[in-house]
């Protein structure tokens, strides 16, 4: 029987740090850096589990888990075609925090709380306020789903879904369960590799106790982000069967070199977790500092497939707001 946990990572959440001298003062981090810091997040605030500070090599401003999160003056400069709605959220929008982009599938913004803000994310400005399936709105989301026959599988996402209760995602699933056409949930997450604690009885529960197909997407980018407690804490999704699966940023200074996307595969299938897409950035104001130009990104790929067997070697994509899916680039 799987163990029955506290709210513990709830308190993790809670205590995530939110100030940039906080943090700079647990790493170890010159303090002349602090105040481009601060200008950076007053848009898009800094929030950093402590468990995946944890990760950071102390001293060192450069350490690549750390320039996944940290707020700097780069972001505060224009690059010609980063703009606020990069994938076109907005345009595809059928009811509060539902989303249709493709043929079969349907996302659900659960929420639009997140466990880390990670600087190039690609809804640093999404309107959650006004597009966000909350409480209040499920029924009709689930109306729209019940309505839409041809619909086989739902993404919740966000935000980031699991930063709700187990008792609320619990009754969402139930009554996706009860949709006869739906045979998959697919949920996207970076919180059990933030803070493993999160993959309690409880969710193993829900995501796999009821008729639909449960599949897991991480998004892990740096081989250090996966911790010993990491794997163990989805040992007990992989012994029921849901399929996990990573999509991970090509991201310049964090891990545009092949030694670090091989050390990445690897790691991954370590852990249980099949390397599925490598996303080029997603052309979102205030990220292109880790823009990687396409033809490097090919080359990346082609050493990875000299290095690694087929099955570890990610899918080199990118969204294209409009298209009827992800653009394969190589």
């Amino acid at each position: 029987m799987i163990p029955r946990t506290t709210t513990g990572w709830q308190q993790q959440l809670a205590e995530a740090y939110t100030s940039v001298e906080e943090l700079f003062a647990y790493l170890e981090i010159p303090g002349a850096l602090i105040p481009q810091a601060q200008r950076a997040s007053r848009d898009f605030a800094l929030r950093v589990p402590r468990n995946f500070a944890s990760r950071m090599e102390k001293g060192n401003p450069e350490d690549p888990l750390l320039l996944q999160v940290l707020p700097r003056a780069e972001e505060l400069l224009e690059h010609p075609g980063f703009i606020a709605d990069p994938v076109g959220d907005r345009d595809r929008i059928e009811a509060p925090g539902v989303l249709q982009k493709y043929d079969g599938r349907i996302l659900l913004i659960a929420t639009g709380a997140c466990g880390v803000h990670c600087r190039y994310c690609f809804r640093r400005h999404f309107p959650y306020g006004e597009s966000n399936a909350g409480r209040d709105q499920w029924a009709e989301s689930l109306d729209l789903l019940s309505r839409t026959p041809d619909i086989r599988e739902v993404i919740l996402s966000g935000g980031d879904p699991l930063t709700l209760s187990d008792a609320r995602l619990a009754g969402l699933v139930e009554a996706l369960n009860e949709i006869p056409h739906l045979k998959r949930l697919r949920i996207h997450s970076r919180l059990p590799v933030l803070v493993p604690e999160r993959i309690t009885g409880e969710l193993v529960d829900w995501l796999t106790l009821g008729r639909l197909q449960p599949i897991l997407v991480f998004h892990v980018n740096h081989p250090r982000e996966l911790s010993e407690s990491v794997t163990d804490a989805l040992a007990p999704l992989q012994a029921r069967g849901v399929t996990l699966l990573n999509q991970a940023v090509l991201l310049r200074g964090i891990n545009d070199t092949p030694d670090i996307l091989c050390d990445l595969s690897e790691a991954l299938f370590s852990s249980g977790i099949l390397p599925y897409y490598l996303h080029m950035l997603d052309p979102v104001r205030g990220s292109g500092h880790f823009d990687i130009p396409e033809a490097k990104a090919k080359h990346l790929l082609n050493m990875l497939r000299r290095r690694l067997p087929g099955y570890l070697v990610p899918r080199l994509v990118r969204e294209t707001a409009g298209a009827a899916s992800k653009s394969p680039l190589f």
